[in-house]
């Protein structure tokens, strides 16, 4: 699991996953969405793959990835008790922000309108 994390970690990867998660493509089409070279985005490829994160099928001529959901619900079912934690924090919260008595935020300084600055 700490390898999926340590891969997840690069910005590029989870972007990748995240163009993935809408439909497969080719290293051309991440290419051209991320902004990276092509090198760059075959290395991010190779290390999402080994990872077992994405995956790779032969289109004729094309290489098309595509996420592989397998190692993305373990980390799902491992981040559920965090969930759960903070559930109950925010239902703490709540409570407490229900038993505030009801008044107006301070905004700070008003800053004078159109119509106060034309009277003076």
């Amino acid at each position: 699991m700490a390898a999926v994390f340590e891969v997840l970690a690069e910005p590029n990867r989870r972007r990748i996953l995240d163009l993935l998660r809408v439909a497969e493509r080719p290293v051309g089409d991440l290419v051209a969405a991320l902004g990276v070279s092509q090198p760059a985005v075959s290395k991010h490829l190779r290390v999402l793959r080994e990872a077992g994160l994405v995956e790779v099928r032969t289109d004729a001529q094309r290489r098309l990835y595509r996420v592989r959901t397998e190692p993305l619900r373990a980390v799902d079912a491992w981040l559920e008790p965090y969930r759960e934690l903070w559930s109950g924090r925010l239902d703490d919260l709540e409570r407490h922000l229900g038993t505030m008595p009801d008044t107006e935020p301070d905004t700070g300084p008003r800053r004078p309108t159109e119509e106060s600055s034309d009277e003076r």
